[in-house]
């Protein structure tokens, strides 16, 4: 018998556990799967599923497992933290810092004598590499445990019909085709098909983005083939929420085929390369490019002048320590730790540190409507009567319908409720007592309720769907002014084939305006026997209409003006419908000329929607994997793509993007795949992290044009002073602590500002412009390293070796202090301390170390650093040269800003 049930299931390929070819999406087998039970009436659907209604036996469910597994979300296995550890330092830039850490570790160690062993450029070198590896690390880390979230999300119990009879069972148990009951507050536990149910309503809000809860029944759908799967009014998806009602239905997917499930494997394994990421790399191929070319042409032409191959070694190892920017690492970390803690205070809490770069360099942001753009609640936006005009006797009327229910009240009760004058409509509703109820039923899509009145008169009130409630009045009142419920005051009107035509088209007229509308009706008894049925809602008065809607907040608008500003477009992906987004994008000004919805997407290749996707702000009717599409496409079209949300259903665009923002309401998958938390559900607090994000960017960028230029210029004069000077003009203990004196001078650069100009636009990273920064602006300090040869070698006579020591210590003050006082030539576009002044820290620093550097020759540690004391007469001439260098230095920025439109 066992064996005769195995070879059944494995027979039948529809209930076969699924292969999937790409684990991001939700598999076509699995949609398939839940269209084919969806067209079918229940008995089909059972046979297709091999059930019925008395549920499996135990065989069948045991071979079952065996077959699909257990109905839970198995994620990809994060590698040990200790694998994740040595991934950190897979990167070309570490790399380069860790070969030269060995080479110096032999050259400047291993090989020297006891006495003469110097440790400072590995211990340096060291130090970055750690920082750069650890942040890396810390950040792959936390990264891996965003799925460990869903597993928590679906620890629960299900009720389940077996053979055996009912019973409650970890929901893992389940398995496809199991008969299971649901009820007000369970949670789905996996894709089902409703076989029966009764006043069901599902939160679908987490999957689509829609606030109201749909309805969802056990009837067949005939055109589910063409509909997508969210659509599907009688499939409910695992990790959606029963709000009012009951059902029986029957288990399709289980596990990862689960819709659910489909989520949740694009939430692990390695994240795709961000925009920081292709920066960072960029920039480090660049400069491991001139490392390649400079640092080989100084050791042969040193080796040929000076016939001493193992210090043209040494020394072209210098020159690559020299290339470097050693602290890139740290400039970069202390940056970002700052933007951090900057963004903090505005409400904005960064999670992984390079995500600050990517929202400066953001120029398109797609957002989720519900909470984003809408203030994530239902309220009551009109209540008109039969000719449209605001009336509030119709709201009166709706009032006491959603006061005196006693069933569930749904959010759009909570709505009427919350926007009438309490204290007008207390006071009418103490002239009336509830006598009776007509409960709401899918089938009627409508609910009544009796009152009696101080005349003891019986007053039917029905609110409901707009056909339903009209198909049941024969009349409508003509409004009258007097804001009464007496109604025998006002005029009643016959519900003709015209009248019926205004009410359709008023209707059709706020639907399109993005409201869900209810009609309000009334009928009046004489005093009754209470046995009130669905009969008696008939000849019907209509009163009028009331409409919903999830309103815009009203910052959104200036948030969407403030974001344009900084040359943001923003792009609306949504769940919901596209009338609603309509609505929206028009009330905050978002510009919308063409909408494309998720069928469209289904039929469209990305070529195709690449070439569309531009000109189109609304997105509509969008699954998960759509919402991540959109934001891959973008991507590769060469845009910065930020992405809004706080849905199950925006968690693998939330990851995908280059920068995923969510708020601290979001649910925990959707916080853990973001990079950013904002505190505040409002586009106005990103508007600061969008700023505070490019003053960031910008100050990594100068230490980079900064660093990488001036070490350009001194290697590119050292390549020169090598070929032409019978002795090296400078040691490589000298241009290691010129170096480091150098670099310590920018650690203040976190702690500066950026010119207002700056800010204005989208900022990303260009290996290519800083090659141009560095071939144009690095040569203008080796024109003046030049002059001061000529000075130290005509004017002070230091042209042979025994003079070396006085011509290198020359050199190592001028570099120092030409490279120091560039900081403020390169820190803005504009002419510096007389248009735009760096902050304190940074003039203090860059003049402490300026300072030191000339102290140096005098102090007591210039013997260890082979330098001397320096004539006064050096100083005037030094004092010309840097005046001469800064001059030159504006000229050629003005040139270059005019040349490549850029500077920073």
């Amino acid at each position: 018998m066992a064996t005769d049930i195995k070879e059944k299931i494995k027979k039948y390929s529809f209930i076969q556990r699924n292969k999937k070819t790409n684990p991001q999406e939700f598999d076509t087998a699995s949609i398939a799967k839940l269209k084919s039970v969806a067209v079918c009436a229940n008995g089909k659907s059972l046979t297709l599923l091999e059930s019925r209604m008395a549920g499996l036996s135990v065989e069948e469910v045991q071979y079952r497992l065996e077959v699909f597994g257990l109905n839970e979300i198995v994620n990809e296995k994060a590698p040990a933290w200790y694998i994740q550890l040595l991934q950190a330092f897979i990167d070309p830039f570490i790399g380069v810092l860790f070969i030269l850490a060995v080479v110096s570790l032999i050259t400047d160690v291993i090989i020297q004598k006891p006495g003469e062993r110097d440790y400072t450029t590995v211990a340096v070198i060291s130090t970055m590499v750690l920082i750069s590896v650890l942040l890396r690390f810390v950040q792959e880390f936390r990264s891996n445990q965003a799925a460990e979230k869903l597993k928590s999300m679906v620890k629960t119990t299900a009720t389940v019909l077996r053979a055996e009879g009912k019973e409650e069972i970890d929901i893992k148990e389940l398995v496809p085709g199991d008969i299971i009951q649901l009820s007000a507050g369970d949670m789905i536990p996996s894709d089902i098909r409703i076989l029966q149910s009764k006043d069901l309503f599902v939160s679908q809000s987490m999957l689509t983005g829609e606030a109201i809860p749909v309805e969802k029944t056990g009837d067949a759908v005939p055109g589910a083939a063409k509909q997508s799967p969210l659509e599907l009014n009688n499939v409910c998806f695992m990790g959606t929420n029963v709000v009012s009602g009951t059902a029986i239905a029957t288990v399709v997917n289980t596990g990862e085929e689960t819709y659910f499930g489909s989520l949740s494997k694009s939430l692990v394994g390695k994240r795709a390369e961000t925009s920081f990421d292709k920066g960072v790399n960029s920039v480090s191929y660049l400069l491991i490019r001139f490392m390649l070319v400079m640092v080989p042409l100084v050791f042969v032409i040193n080796g040929i002048t000076k016939h001493n191959w193992l210090e043209a070694f040494l020394f072209g190892i210098s020159i690559a320590v020299g290339l470097t920017p050693a602290m890139l690492p740290m400039i970069v970390t202390a940056n970002l730790a700052m933007g951090a803690v900057n963004m903090s205070k505005r409400k904005v809490v960064v999670k992984r540190l390079n995500a600050i770069q990517n929202i400066g360099a953001m120029d398109i942001l797609c957002t989720d409507k519900t909470g984003t753009l809408t203030m994530d609640k239902i309220v009551l936006e009109r209540h008109l009567n039969v000719y449209g005009y605001e009336d509030n006797e119709v709201m009166k009327w709706a009032y006491l319908n959603s006061f005196h229910q006693t069933g569930l009240k749904n959010l759009l009760d909570v709505a009427v409720l919350e926007h009438v004058d309490h204290h007008s409509c207390l006071k009418e509703g103490e002239s009336y007592k509830k006598i009776d109820e007509i409960p709401f039923d899918f089938q009627r899509r409508r609910m009544s309720v009796i009152l009696e009145g101080k005349n003891h008169k019986h007053l039917l009130i029905c609110k409901g769907a707009v056909e339903e409630v009209l198909d049941l009045c024969t009349h409508a009142f003509d409004p009258g002014e007097d804001d009464s419920l007496q109604i025998e005051k006002d005029d009643v009107i016959l519900m003709d084939d015209k009248m019926r035509k205004i009410v359709l088209e008023k209707t059709k007229q706020l639907n399109e305006e993005g409201l869900r509308v209810l009609l309000v009706a009334v009928k009046e008894y004489e005093e009754r026997p209470l046995n009130y049925s669905k009969a008696d809602e008939s000849n019907m008065i209509l009163t009028g209409f009331i409409g919903f809607l999830d309103p815009a907040k009203p910052s959104a608008g200036l948030a969407i003006k403030a974001l344009h500003k900084l040359g943001i477009t923003v792009k609306v992906l949504t769940g919901d419908n596209e009338i609603v987004a309509k609505k929206i994008c028009k009330d905050v000004g978002i510009p919308f000329s063409h909408i494309l919805l998720g069928r469209d997407l289904e039929t469209m290749t990305d070529d195709e929607l690449s070439k569309q996707i531009d000109d189109v702000s609304i997105l509509a009717k969008l699954s998960p994997i759509q919402k991540s599409r959109v934001v891959k496409v973008l991507q590769a079209k060469g845009h910065t793509v930020g992405f809004m949300g706080d849905g199950i259903n925006d968690a693998a665009a939330l990851r995908d993007a280059d920068v995923g923002i969510s708020v601290d309401t979001a649910v925990d998958i959707a916080k853990e795949s973001a990079d950013i938390i904002l505190l505040e559900k409002d586009l106005m607090v990103l508007r600061k992290g969008v700023i505070y994000g490019r003053r960031t960017f910008g100050n990594i960028i100068k230490y980079i044009k900064m660093t990488a230029s001036s070490n350009f210029g001194n290697m590119f004069s050292m390549l020169g002073a090598s070929a032409l000077l019978p002795f090296l003009p400078m040691l490589p203990i000298q241009i290691l602590i010129n170096n480091l004196l150098y670099d310590i001078s920018q650690i203040s650069i976190p702690w500066d500002t950026m010119d207002d100009d700056y800010i204005v636009t989208p900022r990303k990273w260009d290996a290519s412009g800083i090659g141009k920064f560095m071939l144009y602006v690095g040569p203008i300090s080796s024109i003046f390293d030049y002059a001061t040869f000529a000075v130290l070698w005509y004017v002070f006579k230091a042209n042979s070796p025994q003079h070396a020591q006085f011509f290198q210590t020359g050199w190592f003050i001028e570099s120092l202090l030409s490279q120091t006082l560039i900081i403020h030539m390169i820190r803005t576009r504009k002419i510096p301390f007389i248009q735009s002044r760096a902050t304190f820290p940074v003039i203090a620093l860059t003049a402490a170390i300026m300072a030191i550097g000339i102290y140096l020759p005098f102090s007591p540690l210039a013997g260890a650093f082979k330098l001397q004391a320096m004539p006064f007469l050096f100083f005037p001439l030094l004092v010309a040269i840097l005046l001469g260098y800064c001059f030159l230095t504006q000229l050629i920025k003005g040139w270059f800003i005019r040349k490549f439109d850029q500077w920073l």
